[in-house]
């Protein structure tokens, strides 16, 4: 393949990973939504629509792989591509984690939510927020935007271990809210995870443009 059609089976790449990303990131909201309205038919769709975002991450890594043995990409190019495949199986598991409010919200059925939802919608609109942020920073190569928004995770983590205690609480003070609670807590989890898929998109963004394997924002403790 000469150069400039390699280059343009990148660029094309790119794009449709970008666009990928976009989409998950919608999900996570749709998640969100589903679980707080208790919209079992969104909840539904979502649960639907998640083979359809799989079927695409196999598509991405699919192409990934006809890059990488059709062409022996060196230096630059391998880690591109390399990022780019590991960043598509990211944002799989992310849409992974948004299914699972769905099928929670199914779960819970008819059950009145143990309280308010304050802490988990702002998780969601975190983990929104970080994604877009390690979406441009692939985008645009940006090792240092990248950083950035794996640092970002700390305020996941502290919300979760807020919504960890809070819940707790209500268990310790009235054992039959147990089922309640640990559903709001495994949704919870849910979200969490979502933060650490983002650190992991961010250190892939790192590789591509530095060449340096880094862990970001180590300290993960629930």
């Amino acid at each position: 393949m000469p150069r400039n059609s390699f280059d343009i089976s990148i660029s094309e790449l790119k794009v449709q990973l970008l666009d990928y990303g976009a989409r998950v990131k919608q999900v996570i909201g749709e998640g969100m939504d589903a679980l707080k309205t208790r919209d079992r038919a969104l909840a539904e769709a979502i649960i639907q629509n998640d083979a359809h975002l799989n079927e695409t991450r196999y598509q991405l890594e699919d192409q990934c792989y006809t890059l990488l043995a059709t062409q022996s990409p060196m230096a630059g190019d391998l880690r591109e591509i390399l990022s780019m495949l590991l960043i598509a199986i990211e944002l799989e598991r992310i849409a992974d984690h948004a299914k699972n409010l769905a099928e929670i919200t199914i779960h819970m059925g008819d059950e009145p939510l143990l309280k308010p939802l304050i802490d988990l919608p702002r998780m969601v609109e975190v983990s929104q927020h970080m994604l877009g942020r390690a979406l441009e920073a692939f985008a645009q190569n940006d090792a240092l935007e990248a950083k950035a928004v794996a640092a970002m995770d700390d305020e996941m983590d502290n919300l979760y271990k807020q919504i960890f205690r809070e819940l707790m609480t209500y268990i310790v003070e009235d054992p039959r809210t147990v089922t309640r609670a640990m559903n709001l807590l495994f949704a919870a989890h849910n979200v969490e995870r979502i933060g650490d898929c983002i650190t992991n998109i961010a250190e892939r963004v790192v590789y591509a443009r530095t060449g340096r394997l880094e862990e970001l924002n180590v300290q993960r403790e629930v």
